[in-house]
């Protein structure tokens, strides 16, 4: 997926420390210890690098061959293809597909980029693989060589300094911009774009290039090639000499494939139309990005189906796990059957959750359903490089579920050294879906990440520890939830009114702090109305928690968490009024 690794969310040392003993119920407990047994962080590390191995677009081979290795593990465990399977049947899976409309796929297969005169090019693709912009065509046997012309930012001044048709065009652009100014409208052979954010470190990480692409034409092929800094770096060294001309040399694939999606269940043994849906998409290059995330989804539903053949687990609700393209696989299982999308009462969304922090500089977290901290982020609340537009109140989303995950994430922390954080919401990958659609949707992920999206997201990044660590809480929440009885919604109501009032005073301390500086006591009686608001809306939601329906001492339990809420909400207010 997605400004400094200082400015991570840093949560309240009473949530991050290791607490002795947490509350927690049978269910919950017999769950997280069934589901540590079983599952695995090798396994998981093993798939990754299988994964890892391919570049990956929806069709092409690296993606198939990747949907082929989960759907053998698949297999492996139990579950049945859905056109063998037998009436009852609880362990089932499916691949379809779908025609891709006309649009080619790619596949990136060699490339050079060499300063001519010079014995030695300054890209090559064994050495690093991104520097191919997707859909770029290959060019003539020999390449194409060219004057080199720098346009600087790209911008409609920079390129009205001069004449850039027949020529090779470099600039500090994204490539996408770069091509479609440079050779669609001005006629250049093509282009070098240097484009790095500055939480990927270029000047440390020299040869590091983020994968990147020129848009699909099917009436005006060409080529781009996104540049390193080192890169960047010598062919301004050669400018400064005299002038330049450069060779590109590039052999690509681009064919007609249908697109596969991968969808597995567990089905339901109480309300099988009831879900709750994982997501984790195949396409982009990376090892953390998102081969880990299609490694422990896998690891996490041959996990399940071993649980529950050893009658160790039996969820009442299905729990459904989903490979294929970000966004677009996940968008199409909820908007394609309006029966089924009316069942599915949870989503998560696993991208980038493997990585080895000590070598990333990425932190495990979990961004939020859209709750106040998206509106007005303070305190102990921070935004990831990743970043986001400002959400508005009407755009919040109440619910149970970021505190519910949470808590399961620390549950699996406690007595260990793995942190647990969580940042607000931003966006971006396959959580979108199912808050579009009005679910519950959350993400799991890490960030900041020195190599998001360039070469060096490679297998050595990538931990088997963190890969269970994220598996586990995951799947252990799914269970919880899938099998919610009577005990599990009061609990659950216990931990939101506990949440609630934590952050209620932790508001008003800060508020009362910021009414003497930049703030009024307007806006924060407003700030504190939404958290109230926000934590009573969420209380609501646990009715729907319990299968069957809400008991009466479920129905108490969460109105007995609500008045505490406004006696919280009352306290802050005072706090603030007074002081």
């Amino acid at each position: 997926m997605r400004v400094p690794l200082l400015l991570l969310f840093a949560l309240p040392s009473a949530v991050i420390a290791q607490i002795a003993q947490r509350p927690t119920t049978p269910g919950l407990t017999r769950a997280l210890s069934d589901v540590r047994g079983e599952l695995s962080g090798e396994r998981a590390l093993a798939t990754t690098a299988f994964v890892a191995q391919y570049w990956r677009l929806p069709g092409n081979s690296g993606f198939n061959a990747s949907l082929s290795r989960v759907a053998a593990i698949l297999d492996s465990a139990g579950f049945v293809p859905e056109e063998r399977a037998p009436a009852g049947t609880r362990l089932t899976y499916r691949i379809e597909r779908r025609s891709m409309r006309g649009r080619p796929t790619w596949e990136p297969l060699d490339g050079s980029l060499t300063i001519v005169g010079h014995a030695e090019p300054i890209l090559r693709y064994v050495t690093n693989r991104h520097m191919l912009g997707m859909y770029s065509t290959s060019t003539p046997p020999g390449g194409v060589e060219g004057e080199l012309v720098d346009v600087g930012k790209g911008t409609s001044a920079d390129f009205s300094r001069t004449s850039v048709a027949g020529k090779i065009v470099m600039g500090e652009s994204s490539l996408r911009r770069l091509w479609t100014e440079a050779v669609k409208q001005r006629g250049a052979l093509g282009v070098l774009a240097y484009s790095m954010p500055g939480y990927t470190r270029p000047e440390v990480n020299r040869t590091s290039i983020q994968f990147s692409g020129i848009p699909w034409d099917s009436t005006l092929p060409g080529w781009g090639i996104p540049l390193s800094f080192s890169a960047r770096e010598a062919l301004r060294a050669a400018m400064a000499r005299g002038p330049v001309r450069v060779r590109a040399e590039l052999s690509t694939r681009l064919y007609h494939a249908d697109e596969l999606t991968l969808v597995a269940e567990v089905k339901g043994s109480r309300v099988a139309a009831n879900r709750f849906v994982f997501s984790a998409h195949v396409q982009e290059p990376g090892a953390n990005d998102n081969a880990s995330g299609v490694a422990a989804l896998a690891e996490m539903a041959r996990t399940l189906a071993v649980l529950v053949r050893q009658k160790k687990q039996n969820p009442g609700r299905t729990i459904t796990f989903l490979w294929g393209d970000e966004i677009a696989s996940t968008n199409r299982f909820l908007k394609e059957d309006s029966l089924r999308t009316s069942g599915v009462m949870w989503g998560m969304s696993l991208d980038m959750v493997g990585e080895d922090i000590r070598r990333t500089g990425g932190t495990f977290l979990i961004e939020k359903m859209p709750d106040p901290s998206a509106v007005w982020t303070r305190g102990e609340d921070r935004h990831t490089e990743w970043g986001s537009a400002p959400l508005t109140v009407a755009q919040l989303t109440p619910h149970y579920f970021n505190d519910f995950v949470l808590n399961r994430c620390l549950d699996h922390a406690n007595g260990s050294d793995w942190t647990v954080r969580t940042n607000p919401y931003e966006g971006g990958s396959d959580h979108v879906p199912f808050l579009q659609a009005g679910k519950p949707g959350l993400l799991l992920w890490h960030f900041t990440d020195q190599f998001y999206h360039t070469d060096g997201d490679r297998i050595g990044n990538v931990s088997a520890p963190e890969l269970k660590n994220v598996g586990v809480c995951a799947l252990t929440a799914a269970l919880g939830l899938a099998s919610a009885d009577g005990e599990t919604a009061r609990f659950v109501a216990a931990e939101v009114e506990q949440a609630a009032v934590e952050r209620l005073e932790r508001e008003a301390a800060l508020g009362a702090v910021l009414v003497t500086r930049e703030s009024t006591r307007d806006k924060e009686l407003e700030i504190l109305r939404a958290w109230a608001d926000w934590y009573r809306g969420a209380l609501d939601h646990i009715r729907e928690i319990e299968i069957g329906g809400s008991s009466e001492a479920t129905l108490r339990r969460i109105n007995a968490a609500k008045i505490a809420v406004d006696r919280a909400f009352d306290a802050a207010r005072r706090k603030i009024v007074v002081e």
